[in-house]
Parts: structure tokens; sequence; C-alpha cells
């Protein structure tokens, strides 16, 4: 599933590229084809983010949200475009360029009330201004789940996804298996620093970028082309920074990595 710097990036670039203009909006599988008519030929006029979810402000008052999911994707071509291929969703079309939608969990016409319900339900977002991540220390600092799992947790913090909990965890020696209440503050204040910081990062290059340079080396990534990371799916391989086997395991049905010698408990 995309992370929230992924979410972040298309807001920008639909923000670029359609706000302030109207757009045509259609929907040539079908399943969007309501809503698409609630906003075609309106002015876009705000493209947002907060965590995995995208916010299109049309000036209408109406509020498109799409949640990608495992399977959603954009894709880009410019105008004009191609006769829609597979299983589009939505197509948006402006003057130069236009984006087509594939297999989202959700793409759905809301209002201002539903949007607040969403913020409300979200922890902060290390991608927002606006955010507090007092409201996540809050949580973590009073529970005995582990802390693996509460970077998890939507309704905990935003946006962050299985790369970035395992690479921040591991950047910060921090086993996964702690419980969130054994977890200092000033832990907690660094871990989120580091967070915005990279996560900042993966908006500007497109991709999670968590390895420090000293230690960009040896075992390529994971998969070829992709930034190099510290334990992210290198079970077995030899850490990075102390050479100890990388571990795995399972917590709540997502494979958990981390390295014994660097995250002792």
């Amino acid at each position: 599933m995309p992370e929230g710097h992924t979410l972040h990036r298309l807001a920008r670039i639909h923000r670029d590229r359609f706000v302030g203009a109207p757009v045509r909006v259609s929907s040539p599988q079908g399943r969007f084809t309501d809503g698409a008519r609630l906003v075609d030929g309106r002015v876009l006029e705000r493209s947002e983010a907060v965590g995995k979810h995208l916010l299109h402000y049309y000036d209408t008052d109406v509020i498109v949200h799409v949640h990608l999911g495992i399977y959603g994707t954009f894709t880009e071509q410019r105008v004009p475009m191609e006769p829609p291929r597979g299983q589009v969703r939505m197509r948006m079309t402006g003057d130069h360029v236009g984006t087509d939608l594939r297999g989202p969990t959700a793409c759905e016409v809301v209002d201002e009330s539903a949007v607040a319900a969403l913020f409300a339900r979200l922890g902060p977002d290390p991608l927002r201004a606006d955010a507090d991540p007092e409201r996540a220390w809050t949580r973590i600092s009073k529970s005995a789940t582990p802390i693996g799992a509460l970077l998890m947790d939507q309704k905990v913090l935003a946006g962050v996804g299985n790369v970035y909990r395992a690479e921040v965890l591991f950047r910060h020696g921090v086993h996964p298996l702690r419980p969130g209440r054994r977890l200092t503050q000033a832990e907690w204040d660094a871990m989120w620093v580091d967070l915005v910081e990279l996560m900042t990062v993966g908006v500007s290059a497109g991709g999670i970028v968590v390895v420090r340079p000293e230690h960009d080396h040896g075992d390529p990534a994971y998969v070829e082309g992709k930034p190099r990371t510290y334990v992210y799916r290198r079970t077995g391989r030899a850490c990075r920074v102390c050479g100890a086997a990388v571990a795995q395991s399972v917590l709540q049905g997502r494979n958990l990595f981390w390295c014994p010698g660097c995250q002792q408990d």
C-alpha cells in the first residue's frame, strides 16, 4: 500500500497541473459516474493529502476523496489522451495533462462534515504543517501495544506504512516489540522529527530514502531501482551497521523487520 509521502506527492502534482482551472472528469469504468457528473467542468480549487487519503476540493463545495488502498494508481499522459484502457475509475483532464485512476479502495464524493470526520479519526500526519505530535505521544505513552504496531495504526499516526515503520525504528535503535509506554518522550520526539524529514524527502524524491550516506553501499536494494533500506525486506542479510543478520516476524498480519544487534529491547 502506498505510504503517506506518495499521496502528498500526488496532491502536489495535481495542485500544480489542475488547480485553478476547470477540469473534465469522467468515469470510463462507470463506477464513479454520478460523482464525476457533479464535478465535471468545475474548477478544482485545492488538492491536499492527509495520511493515505487524497482530497480534491471543487468550487461547488464538492470534495472528491480517494484512498488508493493496495492496488490504486494514477497514471498521466499528455492531452489529447488515448482512449481509456483497463478499469479506469476516474479520468481527469486539464488543458495539457490528464490522469487516470485505477483500482482505488475509495473514490467518492463527500462533504465537509465527512472530511472533518476523516481528520478526527486520523492521528497526526508528519507531512502536514498543522500536525500535533503530542496527540500521538499521548496515545503511545499510555499503551502496552508494541511500538511497531502503534506506528502503523492510522488512528495514532497518519501516513506511516511498513517501510517507514521498519526504518525509523532502526534509525533510532528501538525494538519494534517494545511496548509504547516504555518509549521515552525524547525517543518519540526524535523519531517524529526524523519522520518529518524522511517523508518530506520522500515527497520530493518520489521514493523512500532512509539510508544515511555513510551506509549507502553493499547489498543492493530489495527491488532494482529503489533506494537501499536498512532492514525492510532484508531478512537474513547482514545489517549495514553492525553486521548482525536482519530478523523478520509477523505483527498484526504485517511483516516486521529489525536488527537484533542495533535494536535490542
